[in-house]
């Protein structure tokens, strides 16, 4: 039984469940089956121009990258982890993925919201930063600087032992974070990093193939299952869910499996364990795109982008918010702030899933193209997040989201 139980668990932990139980949401939100949501798909095809104006703007020639953290790493044009890796001397191309496997990992990892009114000032340019972008270059800083690595003279590294007793001052000061310029969810963000460090420790069969155990051995591990050179993008997903899986905090479980980013909901119904459980893993999908392009880098063919889903946070969410896609049947809703396991929330984002399928076929049809030449990561990254922040701002003076969500600081 113990075997059915833990293959149940296992099952959760694929991009492929993330798009079924969304799929199911939204075909019982279509048919007036939710408590908290109405959908209403004749507001799609707005949405779609919206996306579309935004992403001719930021890529006019429609060239879009991946919706990846390596996008935050340029700031006004200056690629600057390409500019810091491209003159550093690396052995070979393994050892450059591993050190992009310890940054992406540690900084999406660090990436959840930060509230509205904390700043990082950039010591180049001067200019303060907020939000993703600013905890993005904080992150990129601290990696550059050494602040992870045991070993002051190979800065370009995370050592799972210095993560695993780092200290909350030394994030603290590294976010630049005062009375006068809070971040939210700061210790849940340490305890996070601490639990990686000493996961990676504990798991040195893993993450210690071709080094001392760091995170970035995820690269060694993930290697090794190509077949030919290639590697679907659902096996990156798959190998940061099932590796990583234990830091996250006070989750559920199935079997002694943690589940991640996966919560309940009476009205998904299956006659097996996994009844009620909604996965979404959001952050786990955020890292494994931005894991896609340091693979690429290494010499391997990343196939089955598509595989993965769209991101359930509250840029994308918001979207279909405020373009009235989806309606709150409690207009009061709006002004309450909702627990990350509520209803409402989980709704919320198992439908933003289901529906950025929808949206980006809409717009590959607008643009006649495929998802091969425009896969999802790329309209993301055009796309859904920008179009979400950019209604936001136009909508509510700080460019918060339309609904509030009570976040730990390790969802989103």
């Amino acid at each position: 039984m113990a075997d059915a139980l833990e293959l149940q668990a296992g099952s959760l932990l694929t991009a492929k469940a993330v798009r079924a139980r969304a799929g199911e949401m939204f075909e019982l939100g279509l048919a007036g089956g939710l408590s908290h949501f109405t959908i209403d798909l004749g507001r799609m095809d707005a949405v779609a121009e919206a996306v579309l104006a935004v992403t001719r703007t930021a890529y006019p020639t429609l060239d879009v990258p991946f919706h990846a953290r390596w996008r935050h790493f340029v700031l006004g044009g200056v690629d600057r982890w390409a500019r810091l890796a491209d003159a550093a001397s690396w052995p070979d191309r393994a050892a450059r993925a591993r050190a992009e496997f310890d940054l992406a990992i540690v900084s999406v990892l660090l990436d959840a919201g930060a509230g509205a009114t904390w700043r990082y000032r950039d010591a180049v340019t001067g200019q303060g930063i907020g939000r993703s972008e600013g905890l993005a270059i904080a992150s990129l800083d601290m990696f550059a600087s050494g602040l992870f690595s045991r070993d002051a003279s190979a800065p370009f590294r995370v050592d799972a032992d210095v993560l695993a007793q780092l200290p909350l001052a030394a994030l603290t000061s590294a976010f630049q974070v005062s009375d006068a310029n809070p971040l939210l969810g700061l210790e849940g963000r340490t305890d996070l990093l601490r639990r990686l460090g000493k996961l990676v420790t504990e798991r040195a069969d893993i993450f210690g193939l071709h080094d001392t155990p760091r995170p970035g051995g995820l690269f060694d591990h993930i290697a090794a299952q190509a077949t030919g050179g290639a590697l679907p993008a659902p096996a990156i997903l798959s190998a940061v869910l099932n590796q990583l899986g234990p830091i996250w905090p006070s989750r559920l479980e199935l079997a002694g499996i943690p589940l991640g980013d996966c919560w309940r909901h009476p009205a998904l119904r299956t006659d097996d364990a996994t009844a009620g459980l909604v996965p979404l893993h959001k952050l786990s999908q955020w890292l494994s795109y931005s894991l896609i392009e340091p693979l690429q880098r290494a010499g391997f063919v990343v196939t089955d982008i598509d595989g993965l889903t769209g991101l359930a946070e509250y840029r994308n969410g918001g979207l279909f918010v405020d373009h009235e896609v989806l309606r709150l049947r409690d207009a009061a809703d709006a002004d309450r702030a909702h627990a990350v396991d509520s209803l409402l929330v989980v709704e919320w984002r198992a439908l933003t899933v289901a529906l950025l399928d929808r949206l980006a076929e809409l717009v590959r049809a607008k643009l006649g193209r495929t998802s091969e030449t425009l896969p999802l990561a790329s309209i993301l990254e055009g796309g859904t997040w920008a179009a979400g922040r950019a209604i936001a701002f136009s909508r509510r003076p700080d460019g918060s989201p339309p609904l509030k969500v009570i976040s730990d600081g390790t969802v989103f």
